[in-house]
């Protein structure tokens, strides 16, 4: 598993803009569970669908007008995806 974390600007305090709140839908809309927060939103996806998830983020929120996109993705271990040792090349 992967653990996937991003902020998107501009930051507007209580009214998150188009620039965030499409992400989110389009990542919900995948099946994915997004948790938001008031700093930044996750969510936690098998190894193999991580780059899907980080390019929905991106264009999404690049579409929507945001000024500044960060994600941070780190490897949960025990990945249950058995696509993603192919994926990745090997064992």
């Amino acid at each position: 598993m992967h653990r996937v974390e991003f902020t998107i600007e501009p930051f507007v305090e209580g009214q998150p803009g188009r620039h965030v709140t499409a992400p989110v839908n389009a990542l919900t809309a995948m099946g994915v569970h997004v948790e938001v927060g008031p700093f930044g939103s996750g969510c936690s996806v098998p190894a193999g669908r991580a780059s899907e998830v980080v390019s929905t983020i991106v264009a999404m929120a690049v579409e929507h007008g945001a000024s500044h996109v960060n994600i941070d993705v780190t490897d949960e271990g025990g990945d249950t995806d058995e696509g993603a040792a192919a994926d990745e090349g090997g064992a």
